[in-house]
């Protein structure tokens, strides 16, 4: 929810551009989500094992090493700070305190696997889905949907449409941010499920919840009363306008929701680690070391993060789109230049390398520097056209997507193809 705050409050966008441009963000996100969840049934594998097709198997370290990192630790610091508020706020208890409860029961449940997570998510989707769904309701009712661009707020910078084009980004990446993990959970349904049921699925899975808390949270930040300072804690703004009831419930979904996330972010990183090609022990030790520790760092840094959230939420939201969708462009290519055919014993051929996914996924990160814009670094793009807003997504995806195309020994085949 605290997604939708941010366009109004740090980028100074009006309330209804702010729920177009979520929605279409979110859109976007749930798509590529989908798309690559249909690829689980048919190799039965791990995203971030078939990417080695694409990147080889050494190669593969760089997005699998990016996602192990933003998914074990970043993701994981992000939602643990929401869940930690959110429990705070309803309990009283100090920080410190509910951070340790939610880190630990987060942890916990990545620990024992896969099956034990679809069993717990099966469990809260229900409670999350229709708390959240009451609290949003109630959340409109109090808005202003004629709230407009404001001029002062911290990123204002670029205007109206700066604003709408940084909304659409940081919806995107939130929903994209899901795409590493695609094949994780969808790998084992059988290969004769219809890949269009996937899709619709996964797709509907991710947007639906994004786009109804996004719209939730930028209504919330044109309620009367609400504070969105450094220092002001984004449950305590929450609970203002909803019944002591409903606000209770709320918290406690928020919570969950966090848990819920997260065990997901645990598992799906521990997975991008084991990726990399690091043997400890069985692979259920592995996924259980690796899933413990990345609780510990991520507490940590969660434990960094108490103060000024929001902006922290907004770098990060960020930075994950300025490497997924490079990623993106390079597996799309690959996939279409293979014409979904693979040698699936690339996925685990040690002997299997090639530069043309890494120099591909490197180019358009690189590229999109200069198109940046967040509090951490404006490229000279945006100093220029600060209207542009961040577009770093777009440019990534091209010039990754057409580097791996001109470097792909697969573009030879496929022109042959269509001479």
């Amino acid at each position: 929810m605290f997604l939708g705050v941010i366009p109004i409050t740090v980028f100074g966008g009006g309330f209804l551009p702010t729920i177009i441009a979520v929605v279409v963000g979110s859109a976007l996100g749930a798509a590529s989500v989908g798309i690559l969840s249909t690829w689980g049934p048919r190799f039965g594998v791990p995203q971030l094992v078939q990417s080695r097709a694409a990147f080889g198997y050494r190669g593969n370290i760089l997005p699998a090493g990016l996602n192990a990192l933003t998914a074990g630790v970043g993701w994981f610091a992000v939602n643990t700070i929401s869940g930690t508020f959110a429990l705070s706020t309803l309990t009283h208890l100090p920080f410190q305190v509910t951070l340790i409860v939610i880190v630990l029961l987060q942890v916990f449940v990545a620990f024992i696997g896969h099956n034990f997570i679809h069993e717990f998510e099966r469990y809260a989707f229900p409670y999350l889905a229709i708390v959240f769904t009451i609290a949003t309701l109630f959340i409109l009712t109090q808005s202003n949907p004629t709230l407009g661009f404001n001029a002062r707020a911290p990123v204002a910078f670029g205007g109206p449409i700066g604003a709408f084009i940084l909304a659409v980004f940081v919806a995107f990446a939130y929903g994209a941010g899901w795409a590493p993990y695609s094949m994780d959970y969808a790998r084992y349904l059988p290969p004769e499920v219809p890949s269009r049921s996937v899709f619709w699925s996964a797709m509907l899975g991710v947007f639906l919840p994004c786009a109804l808390l996004e719209i939730g949270g930028a209504a919330l930040a044109t309620v009367p009363g609400t504070a969105w300072g450094p220092t002001d804690s984004p449950t305590d703004q929450l609970v203002k306008p909803l019944p002591a009831i409903l606000a209770g419930l709320t918290l406690l979904g928020i919570a969950l929701g966090a848990v819920s996330a997260n065990v997901l972010n645990v598992y799906s990183g521990a997975m991008s680690f084991l990726a990399l090609g690091v043997r400890i022990g069985s692979l259920r030790l592995q996924r259980a070391v690796v899933a413990v520790v990345f609780g510990a760092i991520g507490f940590l840094v969660a434990r960094a993060g108490e103060v000024d959230a929001g902006h922290s939420y907004e770098n990060f939201l960020l930075l994950i789109g300025y490497w997924i969708t490079p990623f993106l462009g390079v597996i799309l290519t690959d996939y279409w230049l293979r014409r979904g055919i693979f040698d699936e014993r690339q996925f685990f051929d040690t002997r299997h390398n090639t530069i043309a996914g890494v120099a591909a996924m490197l180019g358009g990160i690189l590229v999109s520097i200069p198109f940046w814009n967040q509090t951490l670094w404006h490229g000279p793009v945006v100093d220029a056209l600060p209207q542009l807003g961040d577009l770093s997504f777009i440019v990534g995806f091209l010039v990754a997507s057409g580097v791996y195309f001109a470097l792909s020994p697969r573009r030879a085949t496929v022109a042959s193809a269509t001479t």
